[in-house]
């Protein structure tokens, strides 16, 4: 059937153009319903009174910060969002995660109370509930261990690290069967894309993506995980290390092939990152131990500011080679290797290919051990 009518050659000029003009009117229309708000969240909260809520996304790639006064104890927040993506709602002095997308989505629930909210009209919250629910018992019983483990003795925490490890395997397998019983779900994107982000091997994250329904894979968010895929092929195990040249703390450029012939470790970290200063002492005791049997370490630092990377090489008393090129989250070498958290790191043999990634602490004495002695 067709949209619009078959208009008369007959027709006086004077009433051509009065449906010219219809017409155009009618196309401006369309136009301006196109480009309306697609994503409406109505938030019902008590305890609001009248005050502000903010709210964090991703828009076209950067971050952004809305504020919505609210009128007594309810808000409306309009925007255009492509497709369903992760954000942190603030009504008083919490933040909360909410999956929300295009359509018209409402919150309710009771201010600085997270257990009373409850997000309706989001497909990937559902979702994101029912996987939530799955993995509950897991989690708790993980939370437990990990209150423990502060206090616990050597010996305890190796019984520990087996217990929350044999978890982990669990969880895994829960991750695994949610993705196999809802290929469609955005939030089976999000879980694959959460663990590509925290080093998980090409290997594994690709026969996830390969459980995807291609009629996901062909969305926005499914097309950004396989570029992240594509990136990830280039440091899986097994694949030969890119060369790259960085320069270190006086500025000189150093070749990574210089390096061949020894078992290199390179370790994306950064002065700001708390995680990674802490994992630094590991990091030194294994380079102690094996630095004279064919191991070195090289540090891709993710800093920006230059005195703050050679404060913190000071400060961890770090000998081995650093090299930066102090962009940092856009650094070239994280960027090329689809580095997206730290500490990271790739451990390299002598011919060069690529046999661990992100080792860490005992795992990486470890398979030093293994390699060496």
């Amino acid at each position: 059937m067709d949209l619009l009518p078959t208009y008369n050659m007959k027709y006086p000029m004077k009433k051509m153009n009065l449906l010219s003009n219809m017409l155009l009117i009618l196309l401006c229309s369309l136009s301006l319903i196109a480009q309306a708000q697609n994503t409406v969240l109505t938030g019902q909260i008590k305890g609001l009174a009248g005050g502000t809520v903010k709210i964090t996304y991703d828009k076209d790639g950067v971050f952004k910060n809305d504020s919505v006064k609210a009128i007594n104890d309810v808000f409306t927040w309009e925007t255009n969002l492509s497709a369903p993506q992760l954000i942190s709602f603030m009504a008083g002095r919490n933040g909360y995660p909410f999956f929300v997308g295009p359509g018209h989505m409402t919150l309710t629930g009771v201010k600085d109370s997270a257990l009373s909210y409850k997000l309706s009209g989001s497909q990937m919250q559902d979702d994101a509930e029912i996987f939530s629910a799955s993995v509950k018992d897991i989690a708790d019983q993980s939370n437990l261990l990990y209150f423990g483990y502060r206090k616990a003795s050597t010996e305890e925490k190796a019984v520990l690290d087996k217990k929350l490890n044999d978890l982990r395997t669990q969880r895994e397998e829960k991750t695994i069967q949610f993705i196999a019983d809802h290929p469609k779900s955005f939030f089976s994107i999000y879980l694959i894309s959460n663990r590509a982000s925290f080093g998980t091997d090409y290997t594994e994250i690709k026969s996830l993506y390969d459980k995807l329904d291609e009629s996901i894979k062909q969305t926005e968010a499914g097309q950004k995980l396989d570029q992240k895929l594509e990136l990830l092929k280039k440091s899986r195990i097994g694949t030969q290390m890119t060369d790259f040249t960085q320069n270190d703390t006086s500025g000189n450029p150093v070749k990574f092939d210089s390096f061949k012939g020894k078992y290199v470790l390179v370790d994306f970290w950064a002065s700001w990152c708390g995680p990674c200063r802490a994992e630094n002492p590991n990091v030194l005791k294994a380079y102690n131990a094996y630095k004279d049997k064919g191991f070195t370490v090289v540090g891709i630092s993710l800093d920006n500011k230059a005195d703050n990377w050679k404060k913190a090489i000071r400060e961890d008393k770090m000998p081995w080679t650093q090299l930066s090129d102090l962009k940092g989250w856009k650094n070239d070498v994280s960027t090329d290797f689809g580095i997206q958290s730290i500490p990271s790191n790739l451990l390299i043999d002598p011919s060069g290919k690529i046999i661990a990634r992100d080792i860490r602490g005992a795992m990486l004495e470890n398979k030093l051990k293994q390699l060496m002695n």
